[in-house]
């Protein structure tokens, strides 16, 4: 048959592009631009000093550089994988003949990370993943027949993936399920804590775990209610403190928010617990550097090292707290309120 006898082919039919909902969409899964998919976009985010939707943006980096110093042949932890990017940086530091082993309860993002340092070209001899909250790093270290790390790093702020993920049920600014759950699949959401809760328990909670120096006005207005939605909760937050201005009422809720994520997540418990096991986990000479976020971990965390170190099992840890530096503040607005501590194992 000849070409000019050939049937036509039909042309293929024109596909257009999805559009973006204006400079600033508001709803996280419109924010496709930001997912990884638009440099330009992804940029322009950065340099007005906040965080691409789907990312996280490590904290201190050169500062927790600093005072762990990894070197060739060592063993590291990350304790709190999360994105990956203190352990991205970490890595290369750790080669030849090192090794990082990465900690994350998330079920969502952890298969997502490890992913992402497959493809940067960390294999398994030199990064492993783990699905565990820190408190279970002696397991993973068992299991992974390592007798101690020579550097531990854990980072305990929530990673901003599940803050800006509405689903999670973290985020203040963007309606979602009442959830917080770091996993998931185990425990039970915020709402179902709070509608058990007794107002005389939440008060406690309040104060304990954000220091909410309106806790006595809100609990008999938020225990034992239910709230389905983020929102909900929000409102209703600001709705009781009609006194406060914008800014005032504004702290209230992001201070109850944190108190449940506290407490749906048994974040204190673990935290004691990893701070417990911290020294035998170390080997000897072994750096630790802990970012905390708020002032009851950092209580937690200065007290730990205090009590090691007059016992003799820290060599040295820090006198005064690490803060970012200005530049930093301005240029990524999620750092402003860490504090880094660190430690050494005695030999």
């Amino acid at each position: 048959m000849s070409e000019e006898n050939l049937p036509a082919v039909p042309p293929t039919p024109h596909k257009r592009r999805k559009r973006y909902s204006g400079k600033n969409p508001r709803r996280f899964d419109e924010k496709y631009k930001e997912h990884g998919h638009d440099p330009e976009t992804i940029a322009k985010v950065i340099a007005s000093g906040k965080t691409p939707v789907g990312t996280h943006r490590p904290i201190m980096v050169a500062e927790i550089l600093n005072v762990l110093a990894p070197q060739p042949g060592e063993i590291a932890v990350d304790c709190t994988l999360g994105y990956g990017g203190h352990t991205q940086e970490i890595l290369p530091k750790l080669l030849p003949g090192g090794k990082l082993l990465g900690l994350d309860a998330d079920p969502i993002e952890l298969p997502k990370t490890e992913a992402r340092l497959r493809a940067a070209g960390f294999d398994e001899s030199v990064f492993t993943a783990h699905r565990s909250n820190f408190a279970g790093l002696p397991q993973v270290l068992a299991t992974q027949n390592i007798s101690g790390a020579d550097v531990i790093l854990a980072d305990l702020g929530v990673s901003s993936m599940q803050i800006d993920d509405p689903a999670r049920g973290f985020s203040v600014k963007l309606d979602g399920p009442l959830d917080m759950r770091m996993n998931p699949q185990r425990g039970q959401p915020a709402s179902a804590l709070l509608q058990k809760t007794s107002p005389a328990a939440l008060v406690e909670m309040l104060v304990d775990f954000s220091d909410e120096p309106n806790a006595a006005t809100l609990s008999p207005v938020l225990a034992g209610k239910h709230f389905a939605s983020t929102l909900a909760l929000a409102t209703t937050i600001r709705a009781a403190l009609p006194r406060l201005g914008q800014d005032a009422a504004d702290l209230a809720v992001r201070r109850v928010f944190q108190a449940l994520r506290i407490a749906v997540n048994d974040e204190f418990s673990a935290l004691d617990t990893f701070l417990r096991q911290l020294p035998a986990s170390l080997n000897p000479g072994g750096r630790v550097a802990i970012l905390t976020f708020h002032s009851g971990e950092d209580r937690r965390v200065k007290k730990s090292f205090a009590a090691h170190f007059s016992a003799g099992l820290y060599s040295e840890i820090s006198d005064e707290v690490i803060r970012p530096t200005a530049a930093e503040q301005h240029s990524n607005s999620r750092s402003a309120p860490a504090k880094l501590r660190w430690a050494r194992r005695a030999r």
